[in-house]
């Protein structure tokens, strides 16, 4: 494993573990037993908007940090890979499965006779 790749791995795991913690010391939007009923100092339906303070800024950044470090590791994985194959169907279609009847052993379907009348 390269440096690059342990870099972004353990930056991923931490900004895993810091969205999860930021997430959880949040306070909840209407979380308030007085908020439910009418009462306290919610102003809107799910209480003040366009307040964003630092648990929120942080819990955004943290986020992108994981998002992008996501990005890089799903770029970096698919860099080493060759192009063997140009997909899953090819790969199929090249090495056939034990048991299975390849297209020149198959019989084609005979065709069907018309329905005579039934007598009555």
């Amino acid at each position: 494993m390269s440096i690059f790749n342990t870099f972004l791995v353990v930056m991923q795991i931490i900004s895993a573990i810091a969205v999860i913690v930021l997430v959880l010391l949040q306070h909840g939007k209407g979380a308030d037993m007085g908020a439910a009923f009418g009462s306290g100092s919610s102003g809107s339906l799910f209480g003040a908007t366009g307040s964003a303070n630092f648990l929120s800024r942080a819990t955004g950044f943290c986020a992108t940090i994981f998002l992008l470090c996501t990005l890089g590791l799903a770029f970096y994985s698919r860099a080493g890979v060759e192009a063997e194959s140009s997909g899953v169907m090819e790969a199929i279609q090249a090495s056939p499965a034990e048991g299975t009847a390849t297209p020149a052993e198959t019989k084609p379907a005979e065709p069907k006779t018309p329905v005579q009348d039934i007598p009555k």
